[in-house]
């Protein structure tokens, strides 16, 4: 494979993320003419910048995505599930959405369920796609197995491994979640991805897509 063909194959897997909470109109003006130029899957831009962002890359092939209950999930299920109706209705195309760390940790399993659930349909409901950001590095193998067997059954599009505030994600995290999840579930790996080695890294163990601040610099 060219080197070409090889930059363009990835960038066709990364969201080109900018969450700063100082972001401001030009640099989502910089991030979106980005991701036109290089290929890039989608941005990933907070909910303020929605509206914007579908303004600038109107007519492009440029997916526009958000977060939900960023970056500690703390929000109750209702208020986020608000939250994902209002960026749809908005113009996202994708929704990542942060699962309750605290009631995962709790073990409150109808809660969690009931949440995955709710993020779920709300999303399909309007034909869109939802990542869910479980924070991997903070859980251990059961809550992990028991996220995934939620997520199985849901028919979730994506598990996303990170929100890059408590740990990023690693080859070995990726090839656990892989084993957990049903093969048609997608995995996007994010959190500390800075360079081209890493993101294939992530992608050879069963990651589908890369989520990244240092978009350019992976390519």
């Amino acid at each position: 494979m060219d080197f070409e063909n090889k930059t363009g194959s990835i960038a066709n897997k990364i969201d080109h993320t900018l969450l700063k909470p100082d972001a401001t109109k030009d640099q989502m003006n910089q991030l979106c003419a980005e991701a036109i130029e290089h290929g890039f899957r989608a941005v990933c831009v907070p909910p303020y910048f929605v509206p914007y962002c579908k303004q600038q890359l109107a007519g492009t092939e440029v997916k526009i995505c958000t977060v939900v209950g960023f970056p500690f999930g703390f929000s109750s299920s209702f208020a986020k599930v608000e939250a994902i109706k209002r960026a749809l209705s908005d113009g996202a195309d994708e929704i990542d959405a942060v699962i309750n760390i605290a009631a995962v940790k709790d073990e409150n399993w109808n809660y969690v369920r009931n949440e995955i659930q709710s993020f779920t349909r709300a999303t399909h409901l309007k034909g869109k796609l939802l990542k869910l950001i479980v924070e991997a590095s903070m859980l251990d193998k059961e809550h992990l197995q028991k996220i995934c067997e939620f997520s199985n059954t849901e028919q979730i599009d994506y598990v996303k491994t990170s929100t890059g505030h408590s740990g990023g994600a690693t080859p070995e995290m990726i090839s656990e979640l892989r084993k957990m999840l049903l093969p048609n579930i997608k995995i996007k790996a994010s959190g500390g991805i800075d360079s081209a080695e890493k993101a294939q890294q992530l992608l050879a163990a069963g990651a589908d897509r890369i989520g990244s601040s240092k978009s350019i610099q992976l390519i």
